[in-house]
């Protein structure tokens, strides 16, 4: 056995500083922010325009709505990349509005009388938050049953329930629209894919990191003389405005909005949980007990602001964690950075709406470079798993197919009481639950404990771009 110790330290030695923990020139923290912000921006805005259509509001309070979803992301990025005491992971861990609330909220809209939904739909989120935050300790001690066979099938699934969004968005987004999947939407998405592809082959250090900003740069560019663009947009939206607290009345707590939010919650814990064992994987420092009790923490918290500010559900947005794979940018001041911005959006809309000036045509192409990135590391970290072992590809098998029946048949739990349509219908968080419970059954029932995992990754699982 080699005994040999590392050599010490040597005194006056400038200390190493981990890539994650890492502060780049304001330059490059402004313009890699502005990428997690491009892909993320429309994810962002898209739940309360629907939450809010679904309330009957009009463009003064869907304006309303939305710059407190800006602004409300970007407080719960914030938390989670520069924490306070134990609340925040302290990854590039980009935090945003869940869509995994959008389906309850609108069924709340819908029961709810006139000009009452959002106060109860902010009673439950509030409610929520306060009981996500304490309960983030308890939650966090699942880390154990995320061995590589559970954290590399979710990080698969993360990457597979996002191609449908990028497919949407390479259409047009809007499916009543007449140019809805015509050859114009999908030759933008593919001319934005072809130029993300081009700069990451012939570029180097930071001109292929911001590659994928480039590349939204040169489809919208590519977009105006087809129409696709809308500046008029910019005339109408206000240059400033502050979200007032209880903007829509004061919080109100019904029995059904609150468990249904409480359902939510949970099932964004669950996504939340396996992006942060995604990113940590990503970046090089795998997120231990801690690491997710904080996080969750910070989620719970930025939710229950969020219900304060007129904002929703708050929780990690996965195809952010696809671009950090993608560019290889570790530092999680780039994405304090884009939370920064995104506060600021939240503050003078008429800056949101010139980042909403990018046709969802090129996002989408953009997209499918970024969601297929997320897949790619959960099928690399799938093999550290022993699959010759306790039924370990049976385990990713029937947990893949779960993960993939929502995407493949979206109305098949539609039968199924509402509670479990809200956790079956996402795919993260029905192939997260079934590989988690198959791995107790086969990995730790009559095994006396869970099966050993391999040592982390050393690595990312994509390169840093030359410097």
């Amino acid at each position: 056995m080699d005994t040999a110790r590392p050599a010490a330290p040597v005194p006056g030695a400038p200390a190493t500083v981990h890539p994650v923990d890492e502060l780049l020139p304001a330059p490059k923290l402004l313009a890699y922010g502005l990428q997690h912000i491009a892909a993320m921006y429309a994810g962002v805005v898209a739940p309360p325009l629907i939450v809010g259509a679904a309330c009957g509001l009009g463009t003064a309070d869907l304006t309303v709505l939305i710059g407190a979803a800006l602004l409300t992301s970007g407080l719960a990025t914030l938390l989670q990349t520069l924490g306070i005491w134990r609340v925040g992971s302290r990854l590039p861990f980009v935090n945003g509005i869940s869509f995994a609330g959008v389906a309850p909220m609108v069924a709340v809209a819908k029961t709810a009388h006139p000009g009452q939904a959002l106060p109860v739909i902010y009673g439950g989120i509030l409610v929520a938050g306060v009981a996500a935050f304490f309960a983030a300790p308890y939650f966090g001690k699942l880390n154990r049953f995320f061995p590589p066979v559970v954290s590399g099938t979710v990080i698969t699934l993360i990457g597979l329930s996002l191609f449908p969004v990028a497919a949407n968005w390479a259409e047009g987004g809007n499916p009543a629209a007449h140019d809805f999947g015509s050859v114009a939407n999908i030759g933008l998405a593919g001319i934005t894919l072809a130029v993300v592809l081009l700069l990451n082959r012939f570029l180097r250090g930071f001109l292929r990191s911001i590659s994928i900003l480039l590349g939204l740069l040169a489809g919208t560019l590519a977009a105006i003389p087809l129409g696709k663009t809308d500046f008029g947009q910019l005339a109408h939206v206000p240059v400033f405005a502050v979200p007032s607290p209880f903007h829509f009345g004061a919080p109100q707590f019904q029995v059904a909005a609150v468990i249904s939010m409480l359902i939510v919650m949970l099932v964004s814990m669950t996504e939340s949980t396996a992006d942060m064992l995604a990113l940590g994987e990503i970046v090089g420092r795998p997120a231990d007990q801690a690491v997710i009790t904080a996080g969750l923490r910070a989620d719970g918290a930025a939710t229950a602001v969020a219900a304060l500010l007129n904002g929703f559900t708050a929780t990690a947005f996965a195809q952010n964690i696809g671009l950090v794979a993608l560019t290889g940018i570790r530092s999680r001041f780039v994405v304090a950075t884009s939370g920064l911005v995104l506060v600021l959006l939240g503050l003078f809309p008429v800056a949101g709406a010139v980042v909403n000036v990018v046709p969802e045509p090129v996002l989408g192409g953009a997209g499918l470079a970024l969601f297929g990135t997320v897949a790619a590391s959960g099928i690399r970290t799938l093999t550290r798993a022993r699959m010759d072992q306790n039924g370990n590809l049976l385990i990713v098998a029937v947990a893949i197919g779960f993960g993939v029946l929502p995407i493949a048949a979206p109305t098949f739990y539609n039968a199924f009481p509402q509670a479990v349509q809200t956790v079956m219908d996402s795919g993260i968080s029905a192939g997260c639950l079934v590989a988690i419970l198959l791995n107790l059954l086969f990995n730790h029932v009559g095994h006396g404990g869970a099966e050993p995992a391999p040592a982390p990754l050393a690595e990312p699982v994509l390169e840093a771009a030359a410097s």
